[in-house]
């Protein structure tokens, strides 16, 4: 069981009013976790805030988007308010939201290995494979029980960010356990897994095509690096991006150890989403060029283009496998 930081407690329990915001580009952990420590906050009474700078792009997450202010601008907000970040712990991974949090008090709840873990209301534990186990968590070190809303919200969290469990280990056992709790509590697998892996359009299996087709492979093939280009997203818009199934593809590949796709989003900066499979940890590389992330998920923003960063990615790599020629 996660031990719950006493700071914590106090901080959840001292305002009135709480404004909950996640990471921009939000995906199901952020939203996920947001929507069930604010239905925990409630029930004790407290006022809740959700807050993302979105895009909502990803289609299961989209018909939450309703519930998310992009920002506090011209909201009046009461004295006793408390900020409760989640899933990310910096300002400047909220975005647009950010503007006029600082002036509040403020606590972090994340699981990212690259989190800063600065001040003394932070709950950052970066072995756990989600945010939401660590709402769950929260919750259950109440003594008031998970509700089967709160179950819904926190098992499409954990299914999110584990990839419905392909990126557990054997030291898994403890997540498990959480989740067994939250279908007792009225969450339903079968119900998580069709809203995370149905619904895509046909022209997200259109670009998946194309970035498969654009492949090409590094150190023998352990690396490969593939992109999307803005002509793509005119095409098909960023609806059609479906990264897990496309990372699930290039991973299916012998011999492969770690996936780079780079994103053309303006004429003058990139996204970049890493994967790996077990032994490289791309959240240094992500680090180095201003991101973050997990030991096998990572990602940032960047100022380039696609065709002048790939080289400084593949390079990037040269110390993941010594001795090997890119």
């Amino acid at each position: 069981m996660v031990a719950i930081p006493e700071n914590l407690k106090g901080f959840l329990s001292r305002y009135s009013t709480y404004i909950i915001a996640g990471h921009r580009e939000p995906d199901g952990d952020s939203i996920g976790s947001a929507l069930a420590l604010s239905s925990f906050l409630q029930r004790q009474g407290k006022q809740t805030i959700l807050l993302s700078a979105g895009p909502f792009n990803r289609t299961e997450i989209k018909k939450y988007s309703g519930l998310f202010l992009p920002s506090i601008s011209g909201l009046k907000t009461e004295k006793n308010t408390g900020l409760v970040i989640v899933d990310c712990s910096t300002m400047n991974r909220l975005g647009n939201a950010a503007e006029g949090l600082e002036a509040f008090p403020a606590a972090i709840i994340d699981h990212h290995a690259t989190s800063d873990p600065c001040g003394e209301n932070s709950f950052i534990i970066s072995t756990v494979p989600a945010t939401a186990i660590l709402i769950q968590a929260i919750i259950e070190d109440s003594g008031l029980p998970v509700t089967s809303e709160e179950a819904e919200y926190l098992l499409f969290s954990v299914c999110t960010d584990t990839g419905f469990f392909r990126h557990l280990d054997s030291s898994g056992s403890e997540t498990f356990h959480s989740v067994a709790r939250l279908v007792e509590a009225g969450a339903n697998p079968k119900k998580v897994f069709l809203e995370i892996n149905g619904g895509k359009s046909f022209g997200s299996r259109i670009i998946i095509s194309r970035i498969l087709s654009r492949m090409v492979r590094y150190y023998s093939g352990k690396l490969v690096i593939s992109y999307e280009t803005m002509e793509d997203t005119r095409e098909f818009g960023q609806e059609g991006r479906d990264s897990d199934t496309l990372y699930q593809v290039i991973q299916s590949i012998a011999g492969v150890e770690a996936i780079v796709i780079v994103r053309q989003e303006s004429e003058t900066d990139c996204s970049v989403g890493f994967r790996s499979l077990d032994s490289i940890d791309v959240s240094k590389i992500a680090s180095s060029f201003g991101g973050g992330g997990h030991r096998q998920a990572a990602g940032l923003s960047i100022k380039g283009v696609i065709n002048e960063l790939i080289p400084q990615f593949v390079e990037a790599f040269a110390g993941q496998f010594p001795g090997i020629p890119a």
